[in-house]
């Protein structure tokens, strides 16, 4: 029995305990809910600015990539060996300099051959001329027959079309000459050596010896979407002199159109130059525009191949109503702001946005200049409720307007 005993407790001690437990967890007092703010309560604390009137630009935006002005593959245009270099890779060259020498003795060879056959039958002609002045004396006294005269005026002429032969030939003589010597067809920067000296060089190397790229000034390609072409047209026609002007030499109406570029991400501003290329199609494939702009480039912060966010500058918004970025809320209706009325309180204000750049939206529809809004703590708030403004922040407040501040930022980098 006590064994029975010994067991029961075995089992049933912690069997109690487990029931004691889920007794006590289901007996226990519920927990109090917290309270939720009310809008009798204090205040809720937000950061607020004022909606008013600047001048924007019209930005147009786009994604580009960085080409040489200028670009070309320096190749050999005759047959030799390439006997020295005139450069070091990675250099800038300027217009004229030495890139190649080629083994000219043939060409020299050929030139100096050419040039002895011209003196030879410039002596010729010389003989020819002197016989002929002689015959003409002949025939006037009756001593020779008129047939003896004509076939010397025949081979003066004969002699006359040699010596210009000869004269071609030793242009192509100098001009094959003048190829052993390679130059740079402009100023720019070189790339890697894809010959070295000693190697024979043929015109038929599809190759080269280098290729030389201009890099101040440069080029941007880019693409908008086909939609913006009528912006542009807008801007060029804007922009476009009268007839009188044109004929008279006004600029082109492309350079008026500034282009930004900025690094891919649109963080920092790379350069800025001009529009000098709208291209003469849409690409029906893609649906995009390309363009090309032209920008200088003294401090190399473009190279050739990069990638960079593009942004086309057609005009100035005047007047524009903005507010910032963070007082437009999305809700189940569509954008609103939090407007501040008379007594700290909020309302709900529906809003349209136009373009949002800068840190700052358009707004079109639903404000006023000087309306309050919201730009930061929009999560506390409720139609209705009275609000107070955090006083040692600064952020999200829209910065006083300067004069003609606005007016300069229709060229400045974002």
């Amino acid at each position: 029995m006590s064994a029975v005993r010994r067991s029961l407790l075995l089992i049933g001690l912690p069997i109690l305990i487990v029931l004691g437990a889920a007794v006590w967890w289901l007996s226990r007092p519920a927990a109090a809910p917290a309270p939720a703010p009310s809008a009798s309560g204090g205040p809720a604390l937000v950061r607020t600015a004022l909606v008013r009137t600047q001048d924007m630009p019209i930005r147009l935006p786009g994604l580009g990539a960085v080409q040489a002005w200028e670009t070309v593959t320096v190749r050999s245009r005759i047959d030799g060996q390439l006997e020295s270099v005139g450069f070091q890779e990675g250099d800038t060259v300027r217009q004229g300099q030495l890139i190649a020498q080629l083994d000219d003795r043939m060409q020299k060879a050929q030139l100096a051959q050419a040039t002895a056959q011209l003196d030879r039958d410039r002596a010729q002609l010389d003989n020819a001329r002197q016989d002929l002045k002689r015959y003409t004396e002949l025939v006037r006294h009756a001593a020779i027959d008129r047939q003896t005269l004509d076939t010397q005026r025949a081979q003066v002429a004969a002699l006359q079309a040699t010596v210009q032969a000869d004269e071609a030939q030793i242009q192509a003589a100098r001009v094959q000459l003048a190829y052993t010597r390679i130059e740079a067809p402009f100023a720019g920067r070189t790339g890697a050596r894809l010959v070295d000296p000693g190697n024979l060089v043929r015109a038929a190397d599809a190759q080269g010896l280098v290729v030389i790229n201009q890099i101040d000034p440069i080029a941007v390609s880019f693409t908008v979407p086909d939609i913006a072409y009528a912006q542009i047209r807008a801007a060029l026609d804007a922009a476009s002199p009268d007839p009188a002007a044109r004929q008279a030499g006004a600029a082109d109406p492309l350079q008026a159109i500034r282009v930004q570029v900025l690094s891919q991400g649109q963080t920092q501003e790379l350069g800025e130059g001009s529009l000098v290329l709208v291209d003469n199609q849409i690409d029906a494939a893609s649906g995009t525009l390309r363009l090309k702009a032209r920008l200088d480039n003294p401090a190399r912060r473009l190279w050739p191949g990069q990638t960079v966010d593009v942004r086309l500058i057609l005009g100035t918004r005047p007047d524009a109503l903005v507010a910032p970025d963070p007082a437009v809320q999305r809700g189940a209706q569509g954008l609103f702001v939090y407007v501040v009325d008379q007594g700290d309180t909020v309302r709900v204000q529906p809003v349209q946005v136009l373009v949002s750049q800068d840190g700052l939206s358009v707004i079109t529809q639903g404000l006023k200049a000087g309306d309050r809004v919201v730009v930061d703590g929009q999560y506390r708030l409720r139609p209705g409720m009275r609000v107070a403004e955090i006083q040692d922040s600064k952020a999200g407040a829209l910065p006083a307007a300067k004069p003609g501040a606005a007016k300069a930022a229709a060229g400045a980098a974002s």
